[in-house]
């Protein structure tokens, strides 16, 4: 009785501990987040205070009416960042699994050369690439523009997407797709009505790196937009930072990150069971 009883003890102990040390890594995530909803809704004069206030006395809406009426309005930017979003997802995923499928399914001359070669871009420094992109979108005239800089984006996700995408239709078994081409599918209806509904875990999985890639991005828009009205949410926040004789104005910069944090946690809690299942049974296996 003694053993079992200690086991017993060993294993609640070591739950405890679980529970315990996840209940910790939860709040120093979740602390940020909090702070910035509080702040966000202070009085301006409360946000800026030192030392500063844990709580808001009283709620204040004044930092989400000053969003509204700086530059464009934040609705105008966040269509921005939201348009540039999407636009990225859609060419990453297109491009992503056409890619991947070929990379599973297909045999071609440099095959495996060219598999590293895209790879090999994960290592190569993100600024870097920036100047020759911005000479190349002038030559095709699509410097300050939404859709460029989506293209741009769209870019720097594909290794990591096509990555995903070859190694989640290689867990795919071919005799599905075999069976499929018996009926008449050929290589695209085989892909089309057998091993997407199958792959749409790592689907999602590329869709919300690139879509998160792209709406938390500063850079990229920083260099590519010039004009006021396309500016991004990031560079928005970036400006309407700046208070009087150039004190940051914290109430309206933490409005402003729980407004682009928004999109974000919905996304994410939405598809968070494809999310896991897409790394899971794509980026592990192969």
């Amino acid at each position: 009785m003694t053993a079992p009883l200690s086991r017993r003890v060993a294993a609640a102990g070591r739950t405890s501990l679980f529970h315990l040390v996840s209940s910790v890594l939860a709040v120093i995530f979740l602390f940020p987040l909090v702070w910035a909803l509080l702040s966000s809704l202070k009085s301006p004069q409360d946000a800026n205070a030192v030392p500063p206030t844990w709580l808001p006395d009283p709620v204040s809406l004044g930092n989400y009416q000053n969003l509204a009426s700086y530059g464009e309005g934040i609705g105008a930017y966040g269509w921005n960042s939201l348009f540039t979003a999407v636009l990225t997802v859609l060419v990453t995923v297109v491009l992503c699994v056409l890619a991947g499928y070929g990379f599973a399914r297909f045999e071609f001359l440099g095959k495996q050369p060219l598999f590293v070669v895209i790879l090999a871009i994960l290592m190569v420094p993100y600024a870097t690439m920036l100047l020759p992109l911005y000479i190349l979108l002038g030559h095709l005239g699509m410097q300050d523009s939404l859709v460029g800089l989506a293209l741009v984006e769209a870019v720097f996700q594909l290794p990591f997407g096509i990555l995903i995408m070859r190694n989640a239709f290689e867990s795919v078994p071919r005799d599905l797709e075999e069976a499929a081409s018996l009926d008449g599918c050929g290589p695209l209806g085989a892909l089309r009505h057998v091993s997407l509904p199958i792959v749409t875990p790592g689907i999602v999985t590329v869709s919300l790196f690139a879509f998160l890639a792209s709406w938390n991005e500063f850079l990229a828009p920083l260099i590519f937009l010039n004009t006021g009205r396309l500016f991004t949410l990031p560079l928005m926040l970036v400006n309407v930072r700046s208070g009087t004789f150039g004190e940051i104005d914290f109430g309206a910069l933490q409005a402003g990150v729980v407004v682009a944090m928004v999109p974000c946690l919905v996304l994410y809690l939405v598809l968070q069971r494809y999310y896991v299942s897409g790394l899971l049974n794509g980026a592990l296996r192969g």
